[in-house]
């Protein structure tokens, strides 16, 4: 068994940094309220909801999420910031490149998990299940109802392989831009559209009390359970 690294001596640098951590507080602000026994009965009008409310609360971009996959070879976690594209009866939507890092570890293992985290809110939502990529014509259809500078990205060298040097990722880009504003059509070959089906999904509402509601959800079939957790 490999033991833990030993302790460092602490350096001024190393004082600072947890003086300025302990100093940080979450939620100091008021909270709304969740009642569990008026939840839907499925994830999903929940989702849309809660949703509703991050926008009108003023939460910045409520629509990202981390997304957690197994890494190649050793299955190890792995987890980035990734663009919710949709939420619909088929599940949670996102896109990348299919040569990408996720991309692969996908191929290989199909799962999933994602992360929202709302604090203005103090609400994150937890969502786990099976990963399946959509067709090209859905895939390049979500790229290109996309802004240009999306197209462009998208367009850009290799995502997740090694980069020479910082100039040879400006002329790629400025190659990328050029071709995306002439061709706002561009095929994008790997680009794909994945969508996440739960089987598991829990809604947490922070409490300044730390008295927070957690409320599962596990199913589909033959239907969602409900099931509250100790926070």
């Amino acid at each position: 068994m490999t033991s833990p690294p030993a302790a460092p001596h602490d350096d001024p640098g190393q004082e600072e940094f947890r003086a300025l951590l302990h100093a940080q507080r979450v939620w100091d602000h008021p909270l709304p309220s969740f009642d569990p026994d008026s939840a839907p009965d499925a994830p999903l009008p929940l989702f849309h909801r809660w949703f509703a409310d991050a926008v009108a609360a003023g939460q910045p971009e409520p629509h990202t999420m981390s997304l957690a996959t197994a890494g190649e070879g050793d299955s190890a976690p792995d987890v980035r910031i990734v663009m919710l594209h949709d939420a619909d009866e088929r599940g949670w939507h996102f896109a990348t490149h299919s040569t990408s890092a996720k991309g692969r570890q996908l191929a290989a293992r199909p799962e999933a998990a994602l992360c929202f985290y709302w604090p203005a809110l103090g609400r994150q939502i937890r969502i786990r299940g099976r990963v399946a990529a959509l067709g090209a014509t859905e895939s390049l259809a979500d790229l290109h109802a996309r802004s240009t500078g999306a197209l462009a990205a998208a367009l850009t060298g290799r995502q997740s392989a090694p980069l020479p040097d910082l100039a040879t990722l400006a002329e790629a880009s400025r190659a990328a831009w050029r071709r995306a504003e002439s061709d706002p059509e561009a095929p994008v070959p790997t680009w794909t559209r994945y969508v996440l089906t739960p089987d598991e999904a829990e809604f947490f509402q922070g409490d300044a009390a730390r008295r927070h509601i957690r409320l599962r959800y596990t199913g589909p079939a033959p239907g969602w359970t409900r099931t509250l957790l100790w926070p």
